[in-house]
């Protein structure tokens, strides 16, 4: 479900008072404009105060009434400042901050009015959060924040407040996000815009041979001290691989003891508090989603997971087909190999993947074309590709190409597409039309656009109608992403 943004959009002309003529001075005003508009970073803190007091003293209200006085006894008027542009007050409020902000409401009613103007509290969450867009914060807050069953539909969101909703988020002392990927793990701070550090995941890490709860409590207290923080200081979100895929009982079992095992490894760590949630649904949530097909290209495998309102819809089923980034790689090795192109490690071929790498919308007419292009690699200099740019993709899409035998991406996905429409688990026919892509490998250009015309061309137009595939939105931390939404709230 798509939810249209409420943000309004911010002015772009002066907002004048009818008046014309005002009690503060043309050179006070001029200054004051300055101050609020150019003031460099390093003098703000200075000048929030400075303004601070200036605000206290123009209302005629006394300090130690601004800061607790009763409302009844505010007075309406902005004293001074009662002649001054709107959009010269609303800029000396962003340069007082949030907190000092927020304070100024108590001066008087016309302050306060200033105050709760959702505008003003928009350009602060974009301040605070400046690489995370207006829409995803916007979603978490809709549809995330109250939890189990997701809210669904416009009429079961409460009125925003982004005054109130800035608050509730500066509140939040933030957590530690480990993506626990199925070739290696993503960790760092909810607070950061990305990543800040990888390992082994805990599936894989230390002894394979040892105790479950024994590699988990050695992976997680890797994971801290590579992070200098003590279990017992901050949450902490796992994102969890989609593993065991059926809905049998045995399958539900295993899920279960993975999920014990690792709240009861963080829980004797003294971790405060811990929530575990699976990748694909984070992927969706990433995407502004709560419904879907979540596609996951995983380091060996690729899962395609029917989600309904934020719940993996195992009855329906999980599609699985054998094709990870690991053979990606190895196909694409194997074509270098076959022209003599010498490299020092498979490191490197991956990085050639990444770079250099795409996916063909007609692997036929492709063919005919001149694809040559070159990456300056930094320690084993140049490479040149041809045709193995978009040969390596192609096998998700033909897997016997290299000689592997299971069914393609668009085949699964169809499969699973099928599933859910004969499936009739809700009245609107149109939640599992939304597929969204995870994983590094699914970053490859054109992936998207050539699985939905492979989509398109295979299925009925009666299912394949308003079908759209999302490039991953936030490329290989899609899910990482997914989890700093949720740990934000």
């Amino acid at each position: 479900m798509t939810t249209s943004s409420p943000f309004p959009t911010p002015p772009t002309k002066k907002m004048q008072n009818d008046e014309k003529s005002s009690l503060i001075s043309p050179a006070l005003s001029t200054m004051l404009l300055r101050l609020a508009v150019r003031s460099p970073p390093p003098l703000r803190p200075a000048m929030s105060s400075i303004l601070r007091k200036i605000v206290e003293l123009a209302s005629n209200r006394p300090p130690s009434a601004a800061a607790g006085g009763a409302a009844s006894a505010q007075p309406s008027s902005l004293g001074d400042f009662e002649k001054l542009p709107v959009d010269v007050l609303v800029q000396i409020l962003r340069l007082l901050g949030p907190k000092d902000a927020m304070r100024t409401s108590l001066v008087c009613k016309s302050w306060r009015s200033l105050v709760s103007d959702d505008r003003l509290w928009i350009w602060f969450l974009d301040e605070e959060c400046p690489n995370q867009p207006r829409e995803s914060i916007f979603f978490a807050e809709t549809h995330l924040r109250h939890g189990y069953p997701i809210q669904t539909v416009p009429s079961e969101v409460p009125e925003l407040s982004f005054m109130s909703m800035y608050s509730q988020r500066a509140q939040v002392p933030g957590a530690v996000i480990i993506d626990g990927g199925s070739g290696y793990c993503k960790y760092g701070w909810s607070k950061y815009d990305r990543p800040s550090g990888s390992s082994a995941t805990f599936l894989e890490f230390g002894n394979i041979e040892s105790p479950m709860h024994a590699r988990l409590r050695h992976f997680f207290a890797t994971i801290y001290s590579r992070m200098q923080v003590r279990p017992s200081m901050q949450p902490i979100f796992v994102s969890i691989p989609i593993c065991h895929y059926d809905d049998t009982e045995s399958a539900k079992a295993s899920r279960r003891q993975l999920k014990e095992a690792i709240y009861s490894t963080l829980f004797e760590m003294n971790v405060p508090e811990v929530c575990a949630i699976n990748q694909a649904t984070l992927s969706l949530y990433a995407a502004g989603e709560i419904s879907g097909i979540s596609i996951n290209i995983g380091f060996q495998a690729t899962s395609i997971v029917p989600i309904l309102h934020g719940k993996v819809m195992r009855k329906v089923g999980v599609e699985v087909t054998g094709l990870g980034a690991l053979k990606l790689t190895g196909f694409l090795r194997e074509l270098m190999q076959q022209k003599n192109i010498s490299f020092e490690s498979l490191y490197t071929i991956r990085t050639l993947k990444e770079k250099l790498c795409y996916v063909a919308a007609d692997y036929e007419a492709e063919l005919c074309k001149n694809t040559e292009a070159t990456y300056e690699h930094p320690v084993e200099g140049s490479f040149t590709l041809s045709r193995e740019r978009f040969q390596t993709g192609e096998i998700l899409f033909q897997p016997r190409m290299a000689g592997v035998q299971t069914m393609s991406l668009h085949q699964a996905v169809a499969l699973c597409i099928e599933h859910c429409h004969d499936a009739e688990l809700n009245a609107d026919d149109t939640w599992f039309k939304t597929v969204v892509l995870s994983g590094g490998t699914a970053c490859l250009p054109g992936l998207a656009e050539r699985l939905e015309k492979e989509l398109h061309g295979l299925l009925p137009p009666s299912i394949s109608s308003g079908i759209r595939v999302v490039t991953p939105p936030f490329g290989a931390n899609t899910a990482w992403f997914g989890a700093k939404l949720i740990t934000n709230i």
